[in-house]
């Protein structure tokens, strides 16, 4: 018994956003060598990077080259036609969660928004750091099942500096101050990414239980008595 095909409507709607998360991640990741290279971004955020240079670099460079290898590992064809350039940039995009989250957990202390910002960007570098480790570790024990489930988390967290960027425009639009906006952002730009893979892989995990169920249910009806 095969599993049920996906719905039209609902692959497009995944082609759809797998487009747009790979665009849009790509496109934060240039803004990101952008940012380090001082063609684009506030004067003010240079100046407060630059007051820790070392690690506000390894921060943006380490999250440049996530964001931009990140998003293609979720492209069937490359896992599949692809393997070996699959693992590479997978082994790329841990060594640079681990320099970027780091360093940003060394710089979170010192972020704009008071405690509440320091501590959401906090949180938010030590679960990069577990769900890359983890990510890592299921990989090299050969439970590839966990392994993509825990990268599905870590771009989730990753694809926190899309929606930090966002979140802010939206605040601006609504003209909520910036020293507001900012602590709100720093959680809202990650935890909902999270719970939505959350409550994605329970989904799929129970239909994989009841295609399973339905298996054994149908072997079992037609095995002689």
């Amino acid at each position: 018994m095969r599993d049920a095909p996906i719905p039209r409507a609902q692959q497009f709607v995944r082609s759809g956003a797998l487009i747009l998360m790979t665009l849009s991640s790509i496109a934060i990741g240039f803004y990101a060598i952008g940012f380090q290279a001082r063609l684009v971004g506030s004067p003010a955020f240079q100046l407060h990077f630059d007051s820790l240079p070392i690690l506000s670099s390894m921060h943006v460079i380490g999250g440049a080259v996530v964001l931009l290898t990140g998003a293609l590992q979720f492209w069937q064809p490359l896992r599949i036609q692809y393997p070996v350039i699959h693992r590479w940039l997978g082994r790329l995009y841990l060594i640079f969660v681990a320099i970027g989250g780091v360093a940003g957990l060394l710089l979170a202390p010192h972020s704009s928004g008071g405690v509440v910002a320091q501590f959401g960007f906090g949180m938010l570098a030590v679960l990069w750091l577990f769900s890359g480790v983890k990510a890592y570790t299921s990989v090299r024990a050969g439970h590839i099942q966990a392994h993509r489930q825990w990268m599905m988390r870590n771009f989730a967290l990753t694809f926190g500096a899309v929606m930090l960027r966002v979140y802010l425009g939206l605040f601006a639009l609504a003209d909520i101050p910036f020293e507001e906006a900012y602590p709100a952002a720093s959680w809202l730009a990650w935890v909902p990414n999270l719970l939505l893979v959350e409550w994605f892989l329970a989904i799929k995990q129970d239909r994989s239980q009841r295609s399973n169920a339905a298996r054994v249910l149908q072997v079992s009806g037609s095995a002689p008595a």
